[in-house]
């Protein structure tokens, strides 16, 4: 047996038996190198992963993954990184030695790990959505405040030439005032992630998961394969945020921040027949379709003193093309996932992943565009923490639009009401069904202060 697998064994044995090293000062203050730990190591993670070992003054001295198996994985990426199954026992023992932590982790744990951690003065790169809850948002975003902590949301495309270069174009006026936003996303493989079996057959527990640790700050219920760990668990209300949830953040960064949006006023939402008409659906499942509609106060980007933003996605056509895009531009291609911008002298498509489009074309082909560059989205984190220099999705800027993507998750589970937001006030003024949705009680053993 080698060397990294033995140890590997020894380190990830139950709490109790797990290595406990003296706290000692944190390594950041030696020679300008950043001390992280990885929550989460496997899907997303495991690119998150690679991502902070690439930096060249970051060292990832110990990581945390719920299932054996992703951690022996990752140990052969870090084999030097101390291994830990329970992100409690890592925060706990790992407090006076770590500067960082990032959290790849399912929705309904992003709130515990990350505001643990913060509340210990550590830095903070959270998956997207920053949370599951409206609540467990504006928890994270205060905290982040209060402490003065570098922070990240990981929508990594917000980093990218490609939203970078929209976000001028709109500042510029390139296509004059913004009259409408379309934020669409029809994935072809996004749609594996839509599960319509609200009751799957109970499975045995794989031996490499501790399914108690998956669950976490979430209700217990029996382990099912394929519909939970390692990757569908999106699709559950009561451990996802959907599919709105998980890409909207992405494709209303550039848009959120082009406009200098604020929090919406009003949000009414819409979902697919099936979801609507099924009790037992609307219990478990998020929709497999949505349309969410906000309406944000308009500024000086804006023609009007309000401006519609609307959410597309889905199984039915009429859930993720705009039909003024069809109108506007007949027989021209929609993307899979993109954010179209209505403006008075033209549109500008922004598709995720890659750079923006002046419509009509022959119209804009002169126009120049900006000169910005790209950069790693986890590279500016750390660089944010030991260089003091600024990240594109830190909390003060992405926390007010990640509360803006939750609340319309929140709409749907009330679809068709036209939901009025007090955000100062963290609550709608005309449904208490609604304001019911913006936080959740955690199980007992998982309770954390301030949240559920």
């Amino acid at each position: 047996m080698n060397t990294t697998r033995r140890r590997f064994l020894q380190t990830i044995a139950p709490i109790a038996g797990s290595l406990a090293v003296p706290n000692i000062l944190r390594a950041a203050n030696v020679n300008g190198r950043l001390q992280h730990a990885c929550i989460g190591v496997g899907g997303m993670g495991g690119g998150d992963l690679q991502n902070f070992k690439q930096h060249p003054r970051t060292d990832i001295v110990a990581i945390c993954d719920v299932d054996a198996g992703t951690l022996e994985r990752a140990m052969k990426e870090v084999p030097h990184a101390r291994p830990y199954r329970d992100w409690r026992e890592l925060l706990a023992k790992e407090g006076g030695r770590i500067d960082s932590i990032n959290a790849a982790v399912p929705d309904h744990m992003h709130a515990a790990i990350c505001v643990t951690a913060m509340r210990a003065g550590k830095h903070v790169y959270c998956q997207k959505p920053m949370c599951h809850d409206v609540a467990e948002i504006r928890t994270m975003t205060q905290l982040a405040a209060e402490k003065k902590l570098k922070t990240q949301l990981g929508n990594q495309h917000s980093s990218g030439a490609g939203d970078r270069m929209a976000v001028e174009y709109i500042k510029a006026g390139a296509i004059g005032k913004i009259k409408h936003v379309y934020l669409c996303s029809n994935r072809v493989s996004g749609m594996a992630y839509r599960l319509d079996q609200p009751k799957p057959p109970t499975a045995p527990v794989p031996a490499t998961l501790d399914w108690d640790l998956w669950l976490g700050t979430g209700p217990v219920r029996p382990y099912a394969a394929e519909v939970y760990h390692p990757a569908r668990w999106r699709t559950w209300l009561d451990f996802g945020t959907g599919w709105s949830g998980d890409i909207g953040c992405h494709i209303l960064s550039a848009p959120w921040k082009a406009l200098g949006l604020k929090a919406p006023t009003r949000i009414q939402a819409r979902a697919n027949k099936e979801w609507v008409a099924s009790p037992e659906l609307r219990a478990q499942l998020w929709p497999r379709a949505n349309h969410v509609t906000w309406i944000f106060p308009g500024n000086t980007l804006t023609a009007g003193k309000e401006l519609t933003v609307e959410w597309f996605d889905g199984v039915d056509p009429d859930f993720y093309i705009p039909e003024e895009f069809r109108k506007l531009y007949p027989g021209q291609q929609f993307p899979e996932e993109a954010a179209l911008f209505i403006g008075e002298e033209g549109a500008m498509i922004l598709p995720h992943t890659s750079g923006p489009q002046l419509l009509p074309r022959d119209k804009f082909a002169a126009t120049p565009r900006p000169a910005v560059k790209g950069e790693n989205h986890y590279h500016a984190f750390v660089n944010s923490i030991l260089d003091n220099t600024p990240c594109e999705s830190s909390f003060d800027i992405s926390g007010a639009m990640s509360e803006a993507v939750i609340l319309g998750t929140v709409a749907l589970r009330s679809p068709g009401v036209k939901l009025e937001w007090d955000a100062p006030a963290l609550k709608f003024t005309n449904s208490e069904e609604a304001n019911s949705r913006l936080r959740r009680s955690y199980r007992e053993g998982w309770k954390i202060e301030g949240l559920g």
